[in-house]
């Protein structure tokens, strides 16, 4: 994998077999066209050859995405349970959504995901669709347990793999971790997807599993309702569940296109700006304009042009109005938004690495030694006795 710049943004250029490229190259499309969360397809390049004419491997090129991060740039030094936790749980909601259309992973890890930061949690998006498999409707059982498992032993291996670099803090257990996914899957595939059933006068059950999927970034777009026989009972199941319930809200009333926990925290300052000024009656469209003008675009405006590749201006006001909280309480008393966001530029942000095109933590050079000609005796060949045995994996 390597990156490059095009028309003024950064691409990723994966090399591998031509069949290979166009079938991802398709399947990233079809992916887009269902909304789920991955990677932009570019283009498919055969037919490459070197300066010399030798002939030179398919590449799939895909756009890098703005503000993403892998996991092993998600920490500096050690990875800390919480991040750890909070990388799973975004994983587990990726997986779902992936499974609600159809789709069969078959690669799983921590590895082949990108994330953005989301309010405080993590927004996770698919980036390797090269082992995945596309169905008309939604997979079965053993399908979506089969990439559980798959994920499950994937992740216990990155994070023992973080620990063996000692970049693991202690008391971190990785087959918890790797186990808190499946927990966290089952969880919320059991909310989108369960059957339930309540007495025919109490109806409003409807309303509140609506609601609650709702906070669950959700909206329900279809629902079985079936009523008993003798008709004492009703029970209600979704059947069409689609993600984004605040983007889309948000994007509704002010244009703002953001990841779903962002939208959420963005939502409710809106609704807190709305009670502020006494505007409970207002049209909420012209109410949220006047939010967006007079509190959303002066703080982002107020950032200075050489930190604003730090993060995306969502997450920002996210955390300024984190860093409010933060200063009140300590001083306690209400602290002015202009002094709070000076603070925060200031005393957070300036001191944050940029994290527009993160393309991974650095790597490092390894010098091996190798047996030299002088070292083999004279027809050339390696000693084979007992002592002198070398392992290739002494080498590596």
């Amino acid at each position: 994998m390597r990156f490059a710049t095009l028309s003024g943004r950064v691409v990723a250029i994966k090399e591998t077999t031509e069949e290979m490229a166009r079938r991802e190259y398709d399947m990233l499309g079809n992916l887009d066209r269902l909304a789920a969360p991955c990677v932009e397809r570019v283009a498919v390049i055969a037919g490459r050859t070197d300066a010399s004419g030798r002939p030179l491997p398919a590449a799939l090129v895909t756009s890098h995405l703005r503000f993403s991060l892998p996991y092993r740039a998600l920490f500096t030094q050690v990875l800390r349970p919480h991040t750890a936790t909070r990388l799973v749980d975004a994983l587990a909601v990726l997986l779902v959504r992936l499974h609600n259309v159809g789709f069969y992973w078959g690669d799983v890890s921590l590895s082949n995901t990108l994330f953005r930061r989301d309010a405080g949690e993590f927004a996770a998006y698919l980036v390797d669709a090269e082992t995945g498999e596309l169905h008309g409707n939604r997979l079965s059982p053993g399908q979506r347990a089969h990439d559980l498992d798959i994920a499950r032993t994937n992740i216990a291996g990155e994070i023992m793999d973080l620990e063996a670099g000692g970049r693991l803090e202690g008391g971190v257990d990785a087959v918890a971790i790797a186990d808190g996914l499946v927990a966290s899957y089952h969880s919320l595939w059991g909310a989108l997807t369960d059957k339930e059933t309540f007495a025919v006068d109490e109806s409003w059950r409807i309303t509140e599993r609506v609601h609650r999927l709702n906070a669950l970034g959700f909206d329900i777009g279809e629902m079985s309702i079936r009523t008993a026989s003798d008709g004492t009972r009703v029970s209600i199941q979704p059947k069409v569940v689609d993600a984004g319930h605040h983007q889309r809200r948000l994007l509704r009333l002010t244009g703002l296109d953001v990841e779903e926990n962002q939208a959420r925290r963005l939502l409710n300052d809106l609704d807190e700006f709305r009670a502020r000024v006494s505007r409970l009656g207002s049209d909420e469209e012209m109410v949220a304009h006047e939010w967006l003008t007079r509190v959303f675009e002066p703080i982002v405006m107020a950032i200075p042009w050489d930190l604003r590749a730090k993060l995306e201006p969502a997450e920002v006001f996210h955390q300024v109005l984190e860093h409010r909280w933060y200063m009140s309480q300590a001083r306690g008393r209400s602290v002015p938004l202009a002094e709070v966001v000076t603070s925060y530029i200031d005393d957070v942000l300036r001191h944050r690495r940029d994290e527009a095109t993160v393309m991974g933590p650095p790597t490092d050079t390894v010098s091996l030694s190798t047996i030299s000609d002088a070292d083999a005796p004279e027809t050339g060949e390696v000693p084979t006795t007992d002592t002198d045995v070398v392992d290739w994996r002494d080498l590596v």
